[in-house]
């Protein structure tokens, strides 16, 4: 190994630690990747970590310069091909073995910038763009990784990816009221009042989760063998929050943030190992 070959790995290693400290979930799911995707896979949660914790953790520091020195350097390390942020070198890699369009990723950054402003009263217009930048190009991305080049597949797969993308937000957006509303002062949802949160609002947005999910389980089904089990592994996971949501009074989801406990987890990860060999019959 020379040593451009370890300043790589060691970079991989920061995108490998950024998952793992970060989301114990979502790593843990990633080690059901197969190991010629799984590094990737790091390299793009690690990019999209970094820039949604300018946004949403560091309220003492400048995040609006913050996130155009993240802009800044990110270009600079695509320009050059490399960069002495491990993170971002990482990212660049995979975004160019890969054959990541750039589109997504500007669309992702936008995204990251809306929540430097006022994210109050968005209307469906609003609301979709956010909910694209901020969550369905990140599918779109690991989507780039699965296909491994294959842009029938990509095209053919791409709807549903959009969609489950679209459920985790959606899910992430009802766990997180707490602190969104109010430590943020953000309301995602459009039409939506979180002082006079109604049992009617919740189920209307859990019925258009469902939805997400029920359209992004049929792209799940045929995705690479190599990417299959670890998407069922984060959609279960997911879908097993949306039913604890269900059983959640509005008035609660306002004060706690839902979890799927230690013991669940480990429970969802033994079963989608022993279901590894029937995969297009999975239980959910």
């Amino acid at each position: 190994m020379n040593n451009l070959e370890i300043f790589n790995s060691f970079c991989g290693q920061s995108s490998k630690m950024v998952t793992e400290k970060y989301s114990t979930s979502f790593y843990k799911a990633s080690s059901l990747f197969h190991p010629e995707i799984r590094q990737h896979i790091y390299n793009i949660y690690g990019f999209v970590r970094l820039a949604d914790e300018i946004v949403d953790t560091f309220h003492d520091y400048d995040k609006a310069k913050l996130m155009s020195e993240f802009e800044q350097n990110y270009e600079s390390a695509k320009e050059n091909g490399i960069s002495l942020n491990p993170i971002l070198h990482s990212f660049c890699l995979t975004q160019r073995e890969k054959n990541i369009p750039q589109h997504l990723v500007d669309a992702f950054l936008h995204s990251m910038k809306m929540d430097l402003g006022e994210i109050k009263d968005l209307n469906d217009e609003k609301y979709n763009e956010y909910i694209y930048g901020s969550a369905e190009v990140v599918g779109l991305m690991c989507l780039k990784v699965f296909v491994n080049g294959n842009e029938k597949e990509y095209e053919k797969l791409k709807p549903y990816a959009q969609s489950l993308g679209a459920a985790f937000q959606k899910i992430n957006f009802l766990r997180d009221i707490n602190a969104d509303f109010t430590d943020l002062n953000r309301t995602y949802f459009p039409g939506v009042d979180f002082k006079n949160f109604s049992k009617q609002d919740k189920i209307t947005i859990e019925k258009d989760i469902a939805n997400d999910f029920e359209h992004a389980k049929i792209g799940i089904k045929m995705l690479p063998i190599s990417s299959k089990l670890a998407v069922f592994m984060a959609y279960k996971y997911y879908f097993n929050l949306l039913k604890k949501i269900r059983r959640t009074k509005p008035e609660l989801l306002l004060t706690k943030r839902i979890r799927v406990s230690n013991a669940r987890k480990m429970y969802l990860f033994g079963e989608m190992i022993l279901n590894s060999r029937s995969l297009t019959k999975p239980t959910i």
